[in-house]
């Protein structure tokens, strides 16, 4: 008897070394494709960039227009960081109370918009700091680093709060928590974050609370008149229950002059 299986292996050493040309052919065309898609893509990242900087300064000045009118409502926007589900909780007694002098507040790309912005707090005159404007700037690095630079606070004599001393926070993010607002602008800060290090606050008033702070104004508006609803809706259960104990009362007086 003949056995086959020596030669069966050697056919399969065989199909091992063997190239499929076909499949080579089709990668290849395959990171052809890719590469133009690549291509393609970058094309409309940089269309992207040229449309959001034109439209950068089409804002501008309807930026400035709602600006001014914000100036018109007392304490704007610290109604709006009170009202904001994630920045309300930064806001001590202490800061609440320099919020009071916030005249306005900006958010500036730069020019070309992907290398960085600037989150400016423009305050009126005040009692507990010199400056008054603070800013904080974010610079995006090609190697992957952001360069962050914060205008260091200026207290007066016998106003520092608690709120200008730093204090790390483990993680990639970084809320603010208990160590009060001002914290954010603390000098420890102007230093190179490496890539993934992302400053929360800055995500949220550049992407949240700066497109539209109305929404959020508003929002204590409305607390105030559910409220205001709620309190009106009690009175009239209270008046309801004490109309049933009335007639209860009556009811229990004409049964005890039957009984009689």
């Amino acid at each position: 008897m003949v056995v086959e299986k020596p030669k069966k292996m050697k056919v399969a050493e065989d199909d091992s070394d063997h190239i499929d040309v076909g499949l080579v052919l089709s990668i290849e065309k395959l990171q052809e494709v890719q590469d133009e898609l690549e291509k393609v893509n970058e094309e409309a990242s940089d269309k992207v960039l040229e449309i959001e900087q034109k439209y950068n300064e089409i804002r501008r000045p309807v930026y400035l227009k709602r600006s001014d009118i914000i100036k018109s409502i007392p304490d704007f926007w610290l109604t709006a960081f009170l009202s904001h589900p994630a920045l309300c909780d930064l806001l001590t007694e202490e800061d609440q109370k320099v919020f009071k002098y916030l005249d306005s507040l900006e958010v500036e790309d730069f020019k070309d918009v992907k290398s960085g912005y600037s989150i400016i707090f423009n305050f009126k005159e005040n009692p507990y700091f010199e400056d008054t404007k603070l800013t904080k700037t974010f610079a995006f690095h090609d190697e992957g680093t952001t360069k962050i630079t914060v205008t260091p606070i200026k207290w007066k004599d016998g106003m520092t709060i608690a709120n200008g001393v730093n204090h790390e926070k483990k993680g990639s993010k970084r809320l603010l928590a208990d160590d009060g607002f001002f914290s954010w602008f603390s000098e420890t800060q102007q230093k190179y974050a490496t890539e993934g290090i992302q400053d929360e606050v800055a995500e949220i008033i550049k992407e949240d609370l700066w497109p539209n702070p109305l929404k959020y104004f508003n929002n204590d508006a409305d607390e105030e008149d559910s409220d205001a609803d709620e309190d009106d809706d009690d009175e009239e259960k209270d008046d309801d229950d004490d109309d049933e104990e009335d007639d209860d009362d009556e009811d229990e007086d004409v049964n005890e002059e039957e009984d009689s």
